[in-house]
């Protein structure tokens, strides 16, 4: 009877002392990794397995997906750490193309809305800030299709547009002056060595049947850059125009 017993808690509660396993993957997604080691990934050896996750330990650069290329309609979710003052980044498409991972509060950048946390960098501010503080983990998606793009941080779609939009004109040219082109595809997912160390973990996507559409939200709106942050930005963007010029 004592084994029989032993043996129901363990069917519903598991074994006592186990550090767990890695969540299912949702039906109809891949698993980028299996939390265990770098199998279809390559790096300069500064990233390492920490608890399950991509840690980026040392300098060294990025940790690049080469198993397969970013499809062309595609899901991405994933969970980010930082720490404090860190910026980084997962780039989705070829160039110039981040989801933007960002400690708001403690790094230089989370002054302009277009470089916080959730951004499509130096293109599109989300609609709010809903990070998590330093050091807790936060949820992460990438909805891409057609000319859609969406940002999700902790279950909030922060950020939802269609760049083929003229309302939206302004915001694709910025981005095509630091060297983003969001028309291209094919590219490979890349994680960002951005000097701080910073965690991934559950990275996984699917790519988007044809059957299935993503629309836009007709009600979006990015966070505006004002004051000294639109200032610098402006300054910036003089600086990258007149060495195009050159």
């Amino acid at each position: 009877m004592k084994t029989a017993a032993c043996s129901l808690f363990i069917a519903i509660f598991g074994c006592i002392g186990s550090t767990g396993s890695e969540p299912p993957v949702e039906e109809g997604f891949i698993a980028l990794s299996d939390a265990k080691g770098f199998s279809g990934w390559e790096q300069s050896g500064n990233w390492v397995i920490e608890e399950g996750a991509f840690y980026r330990k040392a300098k060294g650069g990025p940790l690049t997906y080469t198993a397969a290329a970013v499809p062309a309609d595609f899901e991405l979710r994933f969970e980010w750490k930082v720490s404090k003052g860190c910026n980084s980044g997962v780039y989705y498409r070829p160039g110039q193309v981040e989801y933007q991972v960002l400690d708001n509060a403690g790094s230089p950048y989370g002054e302009n809305a277009r470089q916080s946390a959730a951004a499509l960098f130096f293109c599109m501010a989300p609609a709010k800030e809903a990070t998590k503080p330093v050091g807790e983990w936060n949820t992460a998606r990438v909805i891409c299709q057609g000319t859609v793009i969406e940002h999700w941080l902790n279950e909030e779609r922060v950020l939802s547009f269609d760049y083929a939009d003229p309302k939206w004109r302004w915001y694709v040219e910025l981005l095509g002056i630091r060297g983003g082109d969001l028309t291209r595809r094919g590219g490979q997912l890349w994680l960002q060595d951005h000097g701080q160390d910073v965690w991934f973990r559950r990275l996984r996507w699917r790519e988007i049947p044809v059957s299935e559409s993503i629309n836009p939200d007709p009600s979006f709106e990015p966070m505006p850059v004002t004051g000294a942050a639109l200032e610098k930005e402006q300054a910036r963007v003089k600086a990258m125009l007149e060495a195009k010029a050159e």
